[in-house]
């Protein structure tokens, strides 16, 4: 195995186990793996930046959609990013109004810690599942 095919390796790693700490909703875990923690949600324009930001981003989409997780994640490794295909589920709190949206998410890396995670979405699909 290549040098590169390590460093791909170790960061697919991180990102399965960054997903998967967002499903148990172990945002302790979440932050550590980045080296800086980002969110850029490229459907609304939001942008949270640090750890603190970070937190509250987790705090208020967890609040508005408690079961919030993803599935059927396909990842693809470039050579400064990992790519992730995946499916976004929830239902809104005290409804059973639920979706299912395929996002893209761009997973940004310095050496082997997440510095952003840049996600792609369709909003108006998830509106429309929400009414």
């Amino acid at each position: 195995m290549s040098t590169n095919d390590d460093v791909r390796t170790r960061r697919e790693a991180v990102v399965r186990e960054h997903m998967e700490a967002e499903n148990r909703l172990d945002f302790d875990a979440v932050i550590d793996t980045f080296a800086h923690p980002r969110y850029e949600l490229m459907a609304s324009g939001e942008v949270f930046d640090g750890e603190a930001e970070v937190r509250e981003y987790f705090r208020r989409s967890r609040a508005a959609f408690p079961d919030q997780r993803n599935e059927n994640g396909v990842l693809r490794s470039t050579d400064d990013a990992v790519v992730v295909e995946f499916d976004l589920l929830g239902t809104r709190a005290g409804t059973e109004h639920a979706f299912r949206s395929r996002m893209l998410a761009i997973f940004e890396f310095e050496d082997d810690r997440i510095v952003c995670e840049r996600v792609y979405y369709d909003t108006a699909s998830i509106t429309a599942q929400l009414k």
